[in-house]
């Protein structure tokens, strides 16, 4: 059976990006198993900043939107579209500054659309998206894994939970600057013994 991956990279790196190259790696690794059918979304092209125009679209019914509305919201629409169908997502994760990438803050905010990816009920907010499986490709420079001033993978489990999908597994490539070869190695070791889908 075929499973439908979704692939995000958030380096602004398209050469030299330990992250890009992290998830290759689980690609060829997921392909092991089951016929993989693979839709990319380079976030290094740029995203478009939510604004007042995409708010007031999103929170107009479905029925009662305008054209300019239903445009506003069309890169939405596919964003949420491609997510919706995957089965696996597998994001290439660049600790910048500290906390996720601006590109993939821009696809968070595109993506978590209430109604659509998740809801509110009078036990709290509901995940839409459950049953899905990610896998994080983390590198770093600095920045350890779930240190106190790692703000990126505790944000970005915490989002994906929101939006119902809590299978969350990370390859860590971190402090990559201090031990370069050793943090690498490290991480492909782990995507080898990642578990694939029969």
């Amino acid at each position: 059976m075929t499973q439908n991956i979704l692939r995000i990279d958030a380096s602004a790196r398209r050469t030299g990006s330990i992250s890009r190259d992290l998830t290759d790696h689980i690609l060829d690794r997921l392909a092991t198993g089951a016929p993989l059918n693979v839709t990319t979304r380079d976030l290094a092209d740029g995203l478009p900043q939510i604004d007042e125009a995409w708010i007031g679209a999103n929170f107009t019914a479905p029925a009662d939107r305008s054209e300019a509305q239903r445009a506003a919201l069309e890169l939405s629409d596919s964003l949420v579209a491609e997510l919706q169908a995957a089965d696996t997502l597998v994001i290439g994760l660049p600790i910048y500054n500290f906390g996720v990438p601006a590109a993939l803050k821009a696809w968070i905010d595109l993506i978590a659309r209430v109604g659509v990816t998740f809801q509110y009920t009078a036990d709290g907010p509901q995940g839409l998206l459950a049953g899905k499986r990610v896998i994080i490709a983390l590198a770093s420079g600095g920045t350890e894994m779930g240190s106190d001033f790692d703000f990126a993978t505790g944000y970005i489990r915490h989002v994906l939970g929101f939006v119902g999908i809590s299978d969350v597994q990370f390859v860590r490539a971190d402090r990559s600057a201090i031990d370069p070869e050793g943090s690498v190695k490290a991480a492909h070791q782990a995507v080898d013994a990642l578990p694939v889908a029969a």
